[in-house]
This record gives structure tokens, sequence and C-alpha cells, in this order.
């Protein structure tokens, strides 16, 4: 994910090109699939924007961003105090591979662009963390690329997929059957997937 620096001096506040261009969408889905009360965790909140956007549209929702990335931890609360949003929190250090999480229940957790840069056992441990913290019937909204029964949707995401994997032999564009499978052994089925802008897709996923 490309970052951009803010023009503000000492500000503090990241700036993501593809989150300008992807949230409005995002959001749109999110509307539809949320619960309509509750606090819903945000998994590898980026810059921020995403969080900001979305307690914005949705401001019957609490909404708790959080990263391990401390640059991004930074950027999350200056955008937080600039744009003063009453139902966002602020954010928390979480690396989903760690045993224990800092936050013990969510309405529901959504993950933007997450797995497909880091190895397989992110994309584990994020299912078995929202096992352990989701209601029955809780939702975990997953967006990004995907392979489709082991075929990619798009020329572009093919040749995404093979840079990736030149950055890091252990990430890659992931195959959303094999997700999907994965989930179900811990007692989390897909629901819904929803087609987004350049070959993406939006995977909601349901705690049975």
């Amino acid at each position: 994910m490309r970052l951009e620096h803010l023009n503000a001096p000492g500000d503090g506040r990241l700036a993501s090109p593809s989150a300008e261009r992807n949230r409005e969408p995002i959001a749109k889905v999110l509307s539809q699939v949320l619960p309509q009360s509750g606090l819903v965790l945000e998994v590898g909140s980026g810059t921020g924007e995403h969080t900001i956007h979305f307690a914005r549209v949705m401001p019957h929702l609490t909404w708790q961003p959080s990263e391990r990335e401390r640059d991004c931890l930074r950027s999350i609360s200056a955008w937080a105090a600039v744009e003063a949003q009453a139902n966002v929190l602020q954010p928390l250090y979480l690396d989903v591979t760690d045993a224990q999480w800092p936050i013990a229940n969510a309405a529901a957790i959504v993950s933007i662009n997450m797995i497909h840069i880091a190895p397989r056992s992110v994309a584990q441990a994020l299912l078995r963390g929202a096992r352990c913290i989701l209601p029955l019937g809780g939702l975990l909204c997953l967006y990004g690329p995907y392979r489709v029964a082991g075929n990619h949707t798009s020329a572009s995401n093919r040749a995404f997929d093979v840079q990736l994997r030149a950055m890091n032999s252990e990430w890659g564009v992931s195959d959303l059957d094999a997700l999907a499978n994965e989930a179900r052994t811990l007692g989390i089925e897909l629901a819904r997937t929803f087609q987004m802008p350049a070959n993406n897709f939006v995977a909601v996923f349901r705690k049975s």
C-alpha cells in the first residue's frame, strides 16, 4: 500500500490513494450487511481513513481501529483528532497472530486489503481471532482481490499476484474457496460475496 504524508507540518496523518478510491464502494456494501448497533473492529486500519469514513457514513456503529505498525497507529490517532468523530475509539495495537487479542468482543470485524500482503498464517490467525470475539451470527467482512476456484478473475490480478510473490514468497492473492473451507472448520461460513470495482470482492463470513 503506497502511503503519502499530508502537507500539514507535524500533523502525523498518512494518506493512501487506494483508500480514497475504494472507501465509498466498500462503505456502500458494509452499510447493507453490518448490524444496526454495536462495536465494529477494523483489523489492519492502515492510515485510518477507512475508519473515519465508515464512522461518518454509519454513525449508529462504534468503530474500533487497530494496527500493528507504529506509523499507522500514529496516523489513525491523528485522523481521529482532526475529524473528531465521536463514534471512533482510540486505535489498538493488534497483531492478529498474538494468542490473545486486546479486545474481548465485537459485533463485527472488517479487514481491508490485508491478507494478500501477509503469510497464509495471518489469514488463519484472523479467522481464529474472529471465532473468539464474534457472537453467534457475527460478521467478518474481508475486502480485497481473490482467486475463485483457483483461477484469477482478471489479467491484472494475475500480474498483481506475481508481483506480490516476487516481493515475498509467502504473499499472494488468496483463493476464496480455500479460505471459505478453512473458515468452515472454525464454525465460520461464507455467507455472501460482493463484486467490487477493480476486480476486488467483499467476502462476508458469518459465525455459526
